[in-house]
């Protein structure tokens, strides 16, 4: 095979300089004319004239031209990326502590474990905590003794001591009802409670049973993964097309033949200098707890080239290096080649700027015959084809 080739294409260039050195060619080319090039059109004088072509209904058939309609419309384009799951930060949390102390017992001893609203994580012991809530019983004291009747002033003060030391607590995060009943039992209480702050899981435990502690010391990482965020990166081109609020569908490896449905909830302002893309953000419900923060993803965002734009078929269009083409049914039905704007692309179609208007009936498919044709001159050339005369294909006996 490649000794062949060889062969073919030292045949070639013997012919080819046979041509330049003024040598006539073989008979069997003699008379000839001269092919155009398809695939050049420069656009400069030397370019190939396209005409109208006219075709019969056989003849279209036969070479399988169909028809369409220009279109007003919306066009969406289906962007693909991959994405990463990651918690969605407003519904992250860190359990710190507002005093000194000692872990005096976990109940939640392990990262990745589950927790709800209001169960108990730790209890922190604190000799300020047993400070504030003696002083506290001694306010109270002090205030029931002192007899507003007698001396307004000191009755008073009395009664502002006694708040400082309740609101003491309660910066402490003392719930009201603990110190309702210090007041009311006068016991006080050792240790601090932490409770979860809502349903989630542990991402990170800082701390161990007895670790001394200080105050703004970070105790636990919480996330509440009922909704999660997955981010991915779109190229340049693409971030025109991508909205706030547009569907988004998500497929994972981790779930054959199962798709999510979400929504972007942002885009970022700054395109990575770099990789030249931009990242965007997809908010999607995660009531089962399937997707798992770190889980990549694809992602099928339904980007919008426009809400009232003219399309056509993208194989609708001939495109020449130089120039975007269509071919046009004219009144009198001659394919009439129209030079056109494109525009953006999406669900197999092109937008159309400029060169044909609504309601127009275009060649479909087949368009780089009727182009070829067009540029031999158009009329009747196609008659001369096998099949291509005007009375129709003609049936073999």
């Amino acid at each position: 095979m490649q000794r062949t080739c060889v062969l073919l294409a030292c045949a070639l260039l013997a012919a080819t300089g046979c041509r330049g050195r003024g040598k006539s060619p073989p008979d069997s080319m003699a008379g000839m004319p001269d092919m155009p090039s398809m695939g050049s059109d420069t656009g400069g004088p030397g370019a190939a004239a396209r005409r109208a072509v006219r075709l019969t209904p056989a003849q279209a058939q036969a070479i399988g031209v169909t028809y369409t309609v220009v279109q007003r419309g919306p066009l969406d384009r289906a962007v693909r990326t991959v994405g990463q799951i990651v918690p969605a930060e407003s519904r992250l949390a860190e359990v710190t502590t507002k005093i000194d102390g000692f872990v005096d017992r976990l109940f939640v001893d392990a990262t990745g474990l589950t927790v709800r609203r209001g169960e108990a994580l730790l209890t922190l012991y604190s000799p300020m905590l047993v400070s504030a809530q003696e002083e506290l019983l001694a306010a109270q004291r002090l205030a029931a003794s002192v007899d507003s009747s007698r001396d307004v002033e000191a009755w008073r003060n009395a009664q502002t001591l006694f708040q400082a030391a309740r609101k003491r607590l309660a910066y402490w995060d003392i719930s009201t009802e603990q110190v309702d009943r210090l007041e009311r039992t006068g016991e006080i209480t050792k240790t601090l409670t932490f409770t979860a702050p809502f349903d989630g899981v542990v991402l990170e435990k800082m701390i161990v049973a007895g670790q001394a502690v200080t105050a703004g010391m970070k105790l636990y990482r919480l996330a509440d993964l009922s909704t999660v965020w997955i981010e991915g990166d779109v190229f340049e081109q693409d971030v025109g097309l991508i909205r706030v609020g547009a569907p988004v569908q998500v497929e994972l490896g981790a779930y054959p033949g199962r798709s999510f449905t979400g929504r972007v909830s942002f885009v970022w302002p700054l395109v990575q200098v770099q990789s030249r893309t931009n990242r965007v953000r997809v908010e999607l419900p995660n009531p089962d707890g399937a997707l798992r923060p770190g889980m990549f993803s694809t992602l099928v965002l339904t980007g919008s080239v426009g809400t009232d734009v003219l399309s056509v078929p993208a194989e609708a269009v001939v495109m020449t290096g130089v120039r975007n083409l269509v071919f046009v049914v004219g009144p009198d039905g001659a394919l009439e080649p129209r030079e056109v704007t494109l525009g953006g692309r999406g669900g197999g179609r092109v937008q159309i700027l400029g060169g044909v208007t609504a309601g127009e009936r275009i060649v479909a498919s087949g368009n780089f015959l009727v182009d070829a044709e067009s540029r031999l001159g158009g009329g009747s050339g196609m008659t001369n084809m096998p099949g291509m005369n005007k009375e129709g294909p003609k049936e073999r006996p």
